[in-house]
Formats: structure tokens, C-alpha cells, sequence
């Protein structure tokens, strides 16, 4: 896909991954609608990259009807097609599955899931209409290694893979294509809920700029999907060839990690 002059929608764009994106993307000469909750981190967002009437921001909450319906509308009346979304936006909560409350196993799912799911199928039209278009689901590592602590976090993100398969699959025919990222853990805001696991079980992090460039990358070259270099991919393998050798290992980490 060719950047250069391409409208796209992009979720969670005040802070973090999203951030990054947008800026990388701008750079890239993209127009860009920005959402998030967080107004204050859209606007300092914008500023950072240059601002300029190429760079939309609209307050909202991707898990609402009401909020998915108003960026629909603003990427009809401003740029009357959409060649790309990126469903960027998410939550985590690290802790012992017994003790997570429903209010927060509600949210991930509804944020991490649920919203890209009718994101997608809100602004179909649109990308269809605009063929070649691509969305992006950013994934993570964790939805292909389920990691101790991060079971609800892991389950949502096992979701928008399996998500993104079945979707680039229905859509090639419309000219859609869907590419999966699935960065390992990036220093961003929410990570301070995982610094003092870093240690037990040997988590490398990324810079969000250095995951922004990665995605970048894949959309422009149509990829199916991007995981990190190093050695992610092996675990990714062996994973789903060998799942007992990951048990064994990760278990012991976990143990490590209560001490």
C-alpha cells in the first residue's frame, strides 16, 4: 500500500503504539482520523506531528455504537472513502485470573475485541468502496504465548488473530486485505503494570517507535502479518508444534516470580 495520500482511521492514538503510528504515518504524508479517549493525548499527538487539516482528531470510546457512528461519519464527510483502519486501541490488567473483577474482564474484551470486530463491520462500505484498502489488528505476542497473569489479556488477543485469519479470508474477494501485528511488550504507559516481571520471565520490551516502524513496514509491503525479529518467532514454533515445552518453561518462570 502506498501511504502517500491515504485516509485512514487509527484507535488509540493518544499515547504509546498509537502515537507512534500516527506520527509515523504522517510523516509518510497519510490523512489521518485520530481517536481515543484521552483528548488532552490526541491533541499533544497532532502537535507532535505537525500538526495540519491532514490530522483529524475525534474524542471516543471504540466501544460505543454511538462514538463508532461518528467516526464513520467523519470519514465519509472528509475523506468520502477509507483506505485504511487500524484497530490499535486496547487494555490490559496483570494479575492472578481469581482475582480479576468483571468490570475489567468486561473491558478487555469489549476494548480489545468486541470494538475492532464492529469497527470493521461499521466501516466495511467505506473500505470496500476505496479497494485496495487493508485493516490492521494489532495483536501481541501474548496471543500466540499465553503467559501466567495475562489470561484475559491473552484470551482477547488469541481472539483478534484468530479474527484477523477468518476476516482476510472473507474479505480478499472485496479487495481488503487484513494484516495481523503482534508486537512482544513495548514501553508504553500500561507496561508499568509489568516492570517487575520483566525479570522472571525474561521479557525483552521495544520501543513503540521501533513497533510503529515494524507495521508501518507491513502495510506497505501488504503483509499478512509481522512478529518481532529475535528469537520470538522460535517460541512461536515451537508453541504450536511442542505447547508442553512452553508449559514447562513458562510455569517455572511463574514460580520464580511468586518467590
Amino acid at each position: 500500500m502506498n501511504l502517500s495520500n491515504c485516509s485512514g482511521l487509527l484507535t488509540g492514538a493518544g499515547s504509546g503504539i498509537g502515537r507512534a503510528l500516527a506520527l509515523a504515518l504522517s510523516a509518510k504524508g497519510a490523512r489521518l482520523i485520530l481517536t481515543d479517549r484521552n483528548l488532552e493525548g490526541l491533541r499533544e499527538t497532532r502537535e507532535m506531528a505537525g500538526g495540519g487539516n491532514h490530522l483529524l482528531i475525534v474524542e471516543g470510546d471504540v466501544t460505543q455504537a454511538d462514538d463508532r457512528r461518528k467516526l464513520r461519519q467523519v470519514a465519509e464527510t472528509e475523506f468520502k472513502r477509507l483506505d485504511l483502519l487500524i484497530n490499535n486501541a486496547g487494555v490490559i490488567a496483570v494479575m492472578p485470573h481469581g482475582e480479576i473483577g468483571d468490570e475489567m474482564l468486561e473491558r478487555q474484551v469489549a476494548v480489545n475485541l468486541v470494538a475492532p470486530m464492529a469497527l470493521v463491520r461499521d466501516l466495511l462500505p467505506l473500505l470496500i468502496s476505496s479497494r485496495p484498502s487493508r485493516v490492521v489488528n494489532i495483536g501481541s505476542m501474548f496471543g500466540d504465548i499465553a503467559f501466567p497473569l495475562f489470561a484475559a489479556y491473552s484470551a482477547t488477543k488469541f481472539g483478534v488473530r484468530g479474527f484477523s485469519d477468518a476476516l482476510r479470508r472473507e474479505l480478499a474477494p472485496d479487495g481488503v486485505g487484513v494484516t495481523y501485528c503482534a508486537p512482544r511488550a513495548t514501553k508504553t504507559p500500561a507496561s508499568k503494570q509489568f516492570e517487575h516481571l520483566v525479570g522472571p520471565f525474561a521479557m525483552k520490551f521495544d520501543s513503540p517507535e521501533t513497533v510503529a516502524a515494524q507495521i508501518v513496514g507491513a502495510i506497505e509491503s501488504d503483509a499478512r502479518s509481522v512478529y518481532p525479529m529475535g528469537p520470538e518467532r522460535l517460541f512461536v514454533l515451537v508453541q504450536r508444534l511442542f505447547p508442553f515445552l512452553v508449559d514447562g518453561s513458562l510455569i517455572g518462570q511463574f514460580k520464580r516470580a511468586k518467590l
